[in-house]
């Protein structure tokens, strides 16, 4: 029951008491009381209208309708008629209250008479002198309590079944408008809900009309396409597709619109969407199709996937980068620095020190085993790309099928076997250097495309027609005489002009002095630490031994024979006896006072052995680092090319 925010008393004391309130109205004209009150009235007029009619029709001097708040147990007044009008009332509690009994009882409850005696602590009661009350709860169709209807008087209220069915009609229509009002309140808070989710969501949520046109557009939409809703109002959606989708589009439109569709829905999982003013972008969509009042209407919810595209991309970069990184950990050599004293190396560091600061395109050339990677990675260590990737690319290593695939990535289905998108090296080095080596094996086909990367700085992948732009430093290195191969025409001179910018030649180790002896105690000492063993400092004999010696592998060579060594060592002494090659190689010609002369059956004997001595020291591994073709200075299609037409088997 609710305080009235001013004390009115029911009656006047100067006015003669009146009789109980036992005659009510008569239940027709009551009847007709509630439609013309209240049939035209909702809502706040509805329930003061109701008040007041039933305050009358009950003869009454007080009359209020409250809304039941279950988590705070109070009374909210909707309408509160006392004396003579409509009266403020405030929200309370039901505790110590006749509202109590009649809200936790879900009942009629009626106190005829003196029902101050009965709550003498309710203040309400005492404020309004009532006698009497009757109070009746306002139901939900699941029998919940939503509110309270309630007469009090100050005059006996004895009891009537006739007053009983009029308060009842009362109590029926409020309880009907207190129903809808809850429902009109949570249908309202559910829209409220739902436009906020709409309007939050991340993704494009798009509502067209059976024309396809724009009804609604909520707040990503109008990010992801750069529309403002107004503008997007009435907007034929296929406007916001690229040509190529519109018909895809449209066709699975008129498939839901049939209604034989056997789901409400469909996925569109590669969709081209257009951003006013701005390049296309890759997009997934669902569309639904619904019916209300007998119009069909579609729902798009549309997701830019550039970014997660691009997320994924990155992802394969840095895993393909990952890879790499490991494979060149295990492919680095023990020797990771640059050791000797003689001019002939002296002059190659200078030229490293000046052309590394620079972008400029290096070609390092030197007989195999020299060390031409080393030198590149001194090159990119000196530089300004330190702490960019440097990456490494084996042109004599790749079959010619797969070397564009390796070099400039390639598009999922390219070609068989390409299952997934992957970057090439030229991606992998973006903002770093890539080394070439081998560049002389490169085949022809390809080293067009080569050439506008060193020009243009972009390449296409294969199998897409996205041009790719990076900025990479190359330095290329070659065994071969390239200049000779351009009048040959296996090699491009406009390529050949392009790499050579800076070319440095690298001396053989047979030409450095007594860098062997220091490149043979440094690694000596390294290759016995990793075994665990210890070795005594090189003898002079051996020393001598090391200087005669003319190291057709060169630094490469160096590196086995002084493994060996270690490995056959007694008593801390390396035991180079075993460590040479059982047979000395070739005399070179410049060694001998005159050229010697070979016939011809000389010239294939020779080769032969040659051939025998190269595959032995590589354990008859024809490619790769430590292969026989690269002993060889030549391409290993070369090599097994030679070594069928000449007869050499692997021995057992």
């Amino acid at each position: 029951m609710s305080q009235p925010d001013r004390e009115i008393s029911c009656r006047d004391v100067t006015e003669p008491e009146r009789p109980p309130a036992t005659q009510p109205a008569d239940e027709l004209e009551v009847l007709r009381r509630v439609v013309r009150g209240t049939a035209a009235e909702t809502g706040e007029r509805f329930f003061n209208s109701l008040v007041e009619n039933l305050a009358a029709a009950m003869g009454t001097c007080g009359a209020w309708v409250t809304e039941y708040l279950a988590q705070r147990r109070s009374l909210r007044p909707l309408a509160f008629w006392l004396g003579d009008g409509l009266v403020e009332g405030r929200e309370h509690g039901i505790d110590g209250t006749p509202c109590q009994v009649v809200v936790e009882g879900r009942r009629l409850v009626h106190f005829a008479d003196r029902v101050r005696d009965i709550y003498p602590h309710e203040p309400r009661l005492m404020t309004a002198g009532a006698a009497s009350y009757l109070g009746v709860p306002l139901t939900d169709v699941d029998g919940s309590v939503l509110g309270h209807l309630a007469v009090l008087d100050q005059r006996p209220m004895p009891e009537n079944p006739q007053a009983l069915a009029i308060f009842e009609i009362f109590a029926a229509r409020a309880a009907a408008e207190l129903r809808r009002l809850r429902a009109e309140r949570e249908v309202r808070e559910r829209e409220e809900k739902l436009a906020h989710l709409v309007g939050s969501a991340m993704d494009a949520i798009v509502e067209l009309d059976e024309n396809l046109c724009i009804a609604r557009f909520n707040r990503a939409a109008q990010r992801i396409f750069d529309v403002p809703e107004a503008d997007a109002q009435g907007m034929f959606f296929a406007d916001l597709l690229e040509p190529q989708d519109v018909a895809r589009f449209q066709a699975l439109a008129a498939e839901l619109g049939t209604g034989d569709a056997e789901a409400g829905s469909r996925w569109i999982p590669h969709l081209l969407g257009r951003r006013a003013g701005g390049p296309p972008f890759p997009a997934e969509a669902s569309l639904s199709s619904f019916v209300v009042h007998g119009r069909r209407s579609f729902t798009v919810i549309l997701r830019n996937v550039d970014e997660r595209l691009e997320a994924e991309r990155r992802i394969r970069s840095l895993t393909d980068e990952t890879l790499y990184l490991r494979q060149e950990l295990r492919e680095l050599g023990q020797f990771d620095e640059i050791l000797g004293r003689s001019p002939a190396l002296a002059g190659v560091l200078r030229d490293v020190q000046e052309v590394a600061p620079t972008d400029t395109t290096v070609l390092i050339l030197g007989e195999t085993g020299t060390g031409k990677e080393l030198f590149a990675r001194a090159i990119q260590g000196a530089s300004g790309r330190r702490d960019k990737p440097f990456v490494k690319v084996n042109c004599a290593a790749m079959p010619a099928n797969l070397i564009e695939s390796e070099l400039f990535g390639h598009e999922r289905g390219a070609f068989t076997g390409a299952s997934a998108r992957r970057e090439g090296r030229f991606a992998l080095a973006d903002g770093g250097t890539l080394f070439l080596d081998e560049i002389g094996e490169l085949p022809v086909e390809l080293q067009p495309k080569l050439l506008r990367v060193l020009q243009e700085g972009e390449f296409e992948p294969v199998g897409s027609d996205r041009t790719r732009k990076v900025d990479v430093r190359v330095i290329a290195a070659t065994n071969r005489d390239l200049l000779e191969r351009t009048k040959a025409g296996s090699f491009r001179q406009d390529l050949y002009y392009r790499l050579s910018v800076f070319p440095i030649t690298l001396p053989p180790l047979r030409d450095r002095g007594d860098d062997a002896v220091l490149l043979a105690d440094a690694l000596a000492r390294r290759i016995a630490g990793r075994m665990g063993r210890a070795v005594s400092p090189l003898t002079p004999a051996a020393a001598a031994r090391l200087r005669a010696y003319p190291w057709p592998g060169n630094v490469r060579e160096l590196q086995n024979v002084i493994e060996r060594a270690v490995i056959t060592a007694r008593d801390g002494q390396l035991n180079f006896d075993r460590a040479f090659p059982a047979s000395p190689p070739a005399p070179r010609a410049d060694d001998a006072g005159s050229p010697q002369l070979l016939t011809s059956v000389e010239l294939v004997r020779l080769e032969r052995d040659n051939l025998h001595r190269a595959l032995e020291r590589s354990g008859w591994q024809v490619a790769g680092e430590s292969g026989a073709a690269r002993l060889l200075g030549m391409a290993p299609s070369t090599l097994t090319s030679r070594m069928k037409a000449l007869g050499v088997h692997r021995p057992g």
